[in-house]
């Protein structure tokens, strides 16, 4: 059974955020595409993650983008109060080259939506370009939190050079069956857990919590590698 790390994503209010990062997980993010369901505003971020660290300083907060802009990137740095940013559009290897240089006190990790087995060759392409890679199922014209997964056969073999997330579906249930089965660096859970977007039911996290702390043998274990300017 693998040792997994663990990010709840889709938050919208300070309040709940902080009650799930007090139960000692690794990441809370928060979604800043325009037209999400779970989008939360630029003016509510901080707030979110002052109240994240107040609960839990060892929480990182994550900001999910998607191809964001140059002149853009004032509201991605680091004094917005998050540790991460997440990118989850169609960002090449070179973009996020450029977007890793541009944020040089950010980690940055790159979502990739797969939709066959043999998708999974394209993380090689952002290998020491991205602090991390986030695996997530392909659905048409959605850009995440469907709640569909990735066919856990698939991805059995998968040795990437970087740490790397599972997305899609994660539950109690399902996180279960995937750290038996597979190693990854951690998991990102969302719409599994939700009365409505945006809306988590504590006692579904409270229930992957557990889960996932079973596996646990060294809660000393980093997110990911500190970003380093990209050469």
């Amino acid at each position: 059974m693998a040792t997994a790390l663990l990010k709840i994503c889709g938050l919208r209010h300070s309040s709940q955020a902080a009650a799930i990062a007090a139960l000692g997980v690794d990441a809370i993010g928060v979604i800043a595409v325009p037209g999400s369901p779970r989008f939360l505003d630029l003016e509510q971020r901080p707030a979110l993650f002052a109240a994240v660290k107040g609960a839990n300083r060892d929480c990182r907060g994550v900001v999910v983008v998607a191809d964001p802009a140059t002149d853009a990137l004032d509201t991605l740095q680091a004094d917005h109060g998050h540790d991460v940013v997440q990118l989850h559009g169609d960002e090449s290897p070179e973009r996020c080259a450029q977007l890793r240089a541009l944020l040089p006190d950010l980690a940055l990790w790159k979502a990739l939506r797969i939709r066959s087995e043999a998708d999974l060759a394209q993380v090689e392409l952002y290998d020491g370009v991205v602090d991390a890679v986030l695996l997530d199922a392909w659905v048409p014209g959605v850009l995440g939190g469907t709640g569909h997964r990735i066919p856990l056969d698939w991805l059995e073999r998968f040795t990437p050079p970087m740490p790397w997330w599972l997305a899609g579906g994660i539950d109690a249930g399902s996180a279960a069956e995937a750290l038996a089965r597979l190693s990854p660096t951690g998991l990102d859970a969302s719409s599994a857990l939700e009365h409505s977007p945006g809306d988590k039911d504590l006692t579904r996290v409270r229930q992957l919590v557990a889960v996932v702390w079973a596996t646990r043998q060294d809660r000393s274990v980093p997110l990911a590698p500190p970003p380093s300017p990209c050469s």
